[in-house]
């Protein structure tokens, strides 16, 4: 996109609904006659914000659409998108979809064979991919893409090479082809999105495909707008909306948020200049709403306790002082009761002197509401930004209910559960205690999956998969999966979850996975976080080369030891880690041992770990291991090492 720069405060239409009889992109036509000039995008880039107008988002939008047009796109056709976060994947998205076309994103993390097998479940026509990175990955897959009539590449950099190649096309191309296509037929771009109708399909959304390959949910445009409008009744009119793109377009968060409530209530979006610069860029915009995964507040969490420990002595001690007044005072307001004015003296002042000050530095200090879904995440990471003043709440939702329909009201924030229902949407527990739901934003099923669609309701209810409850106060609380509840040897019930949530609390200790069905104690596999763990390493003089060997470091087992230790005493006797193995190697999406979107296939890892498990529960100090692993450039190779059973 070139520079044309309307500068404006992103604010939400105050009062504005959004019309769920229209489409996204007929929303957007009304909203560029209606707002004009008024700031709609911003992107970073070479370190300057660059504004787009609504104007300017129609505009391109047009060409994108007109220029797929030109390529021979018809309605119905089925387009994949490879994309991070920037303003190309919301035109590209828009585009397709004016002219009736369903779009859905693909992880730019994923491999070339995962592509190329997801593009090919949908017979994606035309792909839109960012760079050449992800155009290579589809090079190597081209004998299989017999499908796909062209590969737009939106960076050009490095593509000098490529430009003979006729299966390829730059995204610059692409809107000089709607652009002329638009001269010769200027009522066509407009006829073609008045022709859409709410019901019609918008989307498909890969689920996250924690049990098995991922299923693709289709949401319709009334299913967004719906959602839009939900959400547009929780956020007070008037309150100004900085919304940062941070979370992959693949995922329902930011597709429930970016093409759905910024889109209907006329907000602004902003896009990060890179994946690397996004705390920075996160930090001088000064977001008043964010929406995230918990990873995002699990690793923020993290990196404050780090610093924070590092700090000199008197520094550190105001901190934790300042902290436990803060979480005091959060105790009280979760029950619903009063600080004294001793203890609100004493928040005022922790908040002047200390967080308002750490709030400002990490960019959160303009916060109204922040917000975590996605994974459950600990209410030790809940209460711990709130006794800082962070407005954090826990909210629950999932692809095929279109997006978070659960979200914690202002006033009544249980970090143990994820709130209250927003309005339209109409939730229940079952007899077997599984979460159910009715709202029009539910989804229209899987594609190409009758029995799987058919499995997902009952009695025109969606089936969550969750169990759950609702508290005292109305409140929902989320057991964890049905299926992964857990019962051990005595017969007691518990969600891994519940445990591995408390885990990653802990700021050395990324990822962690337990076990203990049918067995007479709980074991767990442990991921260390390496930036912290190293850090604290080098620190202490302790020499490593790789994080297989950090990962085995006696030193670090031992402070790995100490922190499962702090967490199994908060936790009942059934559920207490008794032995955990620290693993040689990070937990990777690549292996399929973790989702794109970062969750544990529980079922993969149980499978390619059992080895290690089966240890823990026998009289074994250490186990011998001669793996395969997979390098970041394909190619495969052979670690051995040898891992110690840790007891505790």
């Amino acid at each position: 996109m070139s520079p044309k720069l309307e500068t404006q405060d992103p604010k939400p239409s105050k009062g504005n609904t959004p019309e769920t009889s229209l489409t996204l992109p007929q929303i957007l036509l009304k909203h560029a006659e209606e707002f004009g000039g008024r700031a709609s995008i911003r992107e970073k880039a070479y370190g300057i914000w660059q504004s787009y107008s609504w104007r300017d988002y129609l505009e391109f939008t047009k060409k994108v659409g007109l220029g797929l047009s030109a390529l021979g796109l018809k309605r119905g056709d089925n387009i994949g998108i490879i994309m991070d976060n920037h303003p190309e994947w919301l035109l590209s998205q828009l585009g397709g979809q004016s002219l009736g076309a369903v779009v859905l994103n693909l992880f730019t993390s994923a491999v070339s064979d995962e592509m190329a097998g997801t593009l090919n479940r949908i017979q994606a026509l035309y792909v839109i991919v960012e760079d050449q990175e992800q155009t290579d990955k589809l090079l190597e897959m081209r004998d299989r893409l017999t499908h796909v009539k062209k590969v737009i590449y939106v960076d050009r950099t490095g593509m000098s090479s490529y430009r003979d190649d006729e299966w390829l096309m730059s995204f610059a191309d692409l809107l000089e082809a709607g652009e002329a296509l638009d001269k010769k037929q200027p009522e066509l771009f407009a006829g073609e999105v008045w022709k859409g109708r709410p019901d019609d399909i918008a989307l498909m959304i890969m689920t996250s495909g924690t049990t098995g390959i991922s299923k693709l949910a289709m949401l319709s445009h009334s299913n967004l707008t719906e959602m839009a409008a939900s959400w547009l009744e929780t956020i007070p009119a008037g309150v100004e909306v900085n919304w940062l793109s941070i979370s992959p377009p693949a995922w329902i968060v930011d597709q429930m948020w970016g093409a759905g409530v910024a889109l209907a209530g006329g907000m602004t979006m902003n896009f990060p200049e890179t994946r690397e610069t996004v705390l920075e860029d996160f930090r001088e915009l000064g977001p008043n709403i964010l929406i995230t995964s918990s990873r995002f507040w699990e690793d923020l969490a993290s990196t404050i306790r780090v610093k924070m420990g590092d700090a000199g002595l008197i520094r550190r001690k105001l901190f934790h002082l300042a902290e436990n007044i803060g979480g005091s005072i959060t105790d009280l307001e979760s029950q619903g009761k009063s600080p004294g004015p001793g203890l609100r003296l004493a928040g005022w002042m922790a908040s002047v002197i200390i967080f308002r000050p750490l709030l400002d530095r990490i960019g959160c200090a303009g916060f109204y509401s922040a917000y975590t879904g996605g994974h459950p995440i600990s209410p030790d990471v809940i209460r711990f930004f709130r006794s800082l003043g962070l407005n954090l709440k826990q909210c629950y939702g999932l692809t095929e209910s279109g997006g978070i329909f659960q979200v914690q009201p202002d006033t009544e924030v249980k970090a143990e559960t994820v709130g209250r229902s927003l309005s339209g949407m109409d939730v229940k527990i079952s007899e077997d205690q599984e979460v159910f739901l009715s709202s029009k934003t539910v989804f229209r099923g899987y594609y190409n999956d009758f029995e799987a669609t058919k499995t997902a309701f009952t009695d025109g209810w969606l089936r969550t998969g969750d169990a759950g409850y609702f508290d005292d106060d109305g409140h929902l609380v989320i057991i964890g999966r049905r299926e992964e509840i857990i019962r051990n040897k005595q017969g007691e019930a518990f969600s891994p979850d519940f445990i591995e949530t408390r885990l990653k609390f802990s700021p050395y200790i990324r990822e962690a996975v337990t076990f203990g069905e049918g067995r007479p104690y709980i074991t767990a596999l442990i991921n260390i976080d390496m930036g912290n763990v190293g850090n604290w390493a080098e620190e202490r003089m302790i020499p490593y080369t790789t994080y297989t060997d950090l990962s085995q470091q006696t030193e670090v087992e031992k402070l790995v030891h100490t922190e499962v230790e702090k967490v199994n005493e908060k936790l009942p006797d059934s559920m207490k880690v008794r032995k955990c193995i620290l693993l040689y190697k990070l937990l990777d999406a690549d292996d399929d041992e973790l989702t794109r979107t970062g969750k544990v296939r529980r079922r993969f890892v149980y499978g390619l770990y059992l080895k290690l498990i089966t240890a823990m529960y026998e009289d074994k100090k250490n186990l011998d291991v001669k793996t395969t692993i997979r390098y970041r450039n394909g190619q495969v190779g052979t670690l051995e090492t040898s891992v110690r059973i840790l007891a505790l």
